[in-house]
């Protein structure tokens, strides 16, 4: 089986390493600038539970050169995919499953609502439509990561919790090709759940990360501070509350409170988000995916998210003081 992989960070190293360490692919990996030195140089290097694992893998910036895959993983920030997607168009045929492995909404999402709501295309996400035209909706399963890690330095990865991809069709049920997908990674020991509603599992890690990545970047606070500071706290809360009324109206409720969520969330201790960790290394923040998908999707349903609009609007304005954010987007 040939696996192509669209990003070699955190993400896509930790999926790319241990896919290839158990031997059950043919790994090949899309990267550039020094990532694509140290990866033809070095290979990719995990260190994960005070194990190493160092594996060599195929590493081109040439996507006509890796070819046609039978699995495309993409692992690159949100707010990238539109300008990277036409390129991937040679390493998909008609039988590649594309399997985004992405955070926040994911362009599809809100063209499978499974009768909730009259199809859209999300401009947040795909501005301009190249992702929907470059990646075939009919060939991609839905994603939720639950991996914490961290690259810090080009192809070595740092892994710190969990092993678990939730995975499912847009449309919803379970596949045989979803049942494929989950068997190859549960071998190279990644917990896969099969999921017959996984829209409903991104908005539930969305809820989530909503709040906590955004904050915590303009405040360049650790989730602890975040939930040991009460006003903080209920300003997450309002937030999320919003998103589960939107949740409610688009078929993905959230039984959980924000308070509930909060108690599991403070078990981590003091993490970094993701978001954080972009600005603290100078890279573009994928605010839209996380934030500008909830804000456009409640605008779509004539709904008020005034906290929602909050936190976009400041960690935008934030992002653009210092770079991290374009200022053409809306």
């Amino acid at each position: 089986m040939k696996i192509g992989i669209a990003g070699a960070g955190a993400i896509g190293g930790c999926l790319g390493t241990k896919l290839a360490a158990a031997g059950a692919a043919e790994i090949s990996v899309l990267a550039r600038g020094k990532t694509l030195a140290a990866l033809r140089e070095k290979g990719w290097r995990l260190q994960s539970g005070g194990e190493n694992i160092a594996v060599r893998v195929e590493a081109s910036d040439d996507p006509r050169k890796i070819g046609v895959q039978d699995l495309l993983i993409v692992a690159v920030k949100g707010n990238s995919l539109p300008e990277l997607a036409p390129a991937l168009t040679p390493m998909i045929g008609p039988r590649t499953i594309v399997l985004p492995a992405m955070n926040g909404i994911p362009w599809w999402f809100c063209k499978s609502g499974g009768g909730a709501f009259a199809p859209f295309s999300l401009k947040s996400v795909d501005p301009d439509g190249c992702i929907e035209k470059s990646l075939p909706l009919e060939q991609t399963l839905g994603c939720a990561v639950h991996i914490g890690a961290s690259c810090p330095e080009p192809g070595v990865i740092r892994h710190t919790t969990a092993w678990q991809l939730i995975a499912g069709e847009p449309s919803g049920g379970v596949s045989e090709r979803l049942k494929r997908v989950a068997a190859l990674f549960e071998r190279a020991g990644i917990e896969v759940k099969q999921s017959p509603d996984i829209r409903s599992e991104i908005w539930y890690k969305l809820w989530g990360n909503m709040t906590m990545n955004p904050v915590s970047a303009i405040t360049g606070a650790t989730l602890d501070r975040l939930l040991d500071d009460p006003l903080v706290r209920e300003f997450c809360s309002a937030t999320m509350r919003e998103a589960t009324a939107i949740g409610e109206r688009i078929g993905c409720q959230i039984a959980q409170s924000p308070e509930d969520r909060h108690t599991i969330t403070r078990t981590l201790g003091g993490f970094k988000t993701s978001m954080l960790q972009d600005v603290e290394s100078g890279r573009a923040i994928e605010l839209d995916g996380i934030v500008g998908a909830a804000r456009e999707i409640g605008q779509k349903l004539g709904m008020r998210t005034p906290n929602i609009d909050i936190i976009f609007g400041l960690t935008r304005l934030f992002g653009r003081v210092r770079g991290l954010y374009p200022e053409k987007s809306s």
